[in-house]
């Protein structure tokens, strides 16, 4: 098993062995791989995800739980839901906020539930009002830092379900300014333009994109 967390577009894998989606990485070299479980080990693996000229990390050890609490201790942690919309044409709604297609998603608030978490920042990011939570895909983690401090934000995604006949309205205030269902056969040139872990939420789905 093994958990990925991105920096920036950088992934760096926790695993306990080398699957055959880390294998490509393990050659590479631009990636770190690290065997060794201690607090150097970890500070170190950290410092090295935030050079240029680091493209990709590998911390093996047999404890996946155990590598990932002391990796959770070094950052803030911040929980997130959001989702994979579908429509009745089986097409995939995208928003666009800040230069990137994105898929809607927020802050989970005091006292709510991931899964009202998801279908409220859809209803405000999109305007859809009537969505429909079917189940949950994957659980993705990325860094950044914001005031001084080193966050850790973990966003549970989710297939929800819309009819196309409702209106969209982009919510401007989070900077989303465009809102578009794209079919499957229509997602290369949107993924060209998107974060790591949404193409992760988008395999999940069912939706891979193109080779």
């Amino acid at each position: 098993m093994h958990t990925k967390i991105y920096f920036n577009d950088k992934p760096l894998f926790l695993t306990d062995s080398i699957t055959p989606e880390i294998e490509p990485y393990v050659h590479h070299d631009d990636a770190v791989l690290i065997d060794e479980f201690s607090p150097g080990g970890i500070k170190s693996m950290i410092h090295e995800m935030r050079l240029d000229k680091v493209h990709a990390g590998i911390y093996l050890h047999n404890n996946v739980e155990e590598l990932k609490k002391a990796f959770w201790k070094k950052f803030i942690l911040v929980k997130a839901a959001g989702g994979l919309v579908v429509n009745e044409a089986n097409e995939l709604l995208f928003i666009f906020r800040r230069g990137k297609w994105d898929l809607p998603k927020g802050k989970l608030d005091e006292g709510e539930t991931l899964e009202t978490c998801a279908v409220r920042e859809i209803q405000e990011e999109t305007g859809l009002q009537e969505v429909l939570l079917k189940k949950h895909l994957v659980t993705t983690w990325h860094t950044y830092d914001e005031s001084g401090h080193h966050i850790l934000k973990e966003t549970h995604w989710y297939l929800l379900s819309a009819s196309k006949a409702h209106p969209l309205t982009p919510q401007e205030n989070e900077q989303i300014t465009r809102l578009e269902w794209v079919a499957p056969d229509n997602l290369q040139q949107y993924i060209s333009n998107t974060f790591p872990a949404i193409i992760d939420v988008l395999k999940a789905g069912g939706y891979p994109p193109a080779p």
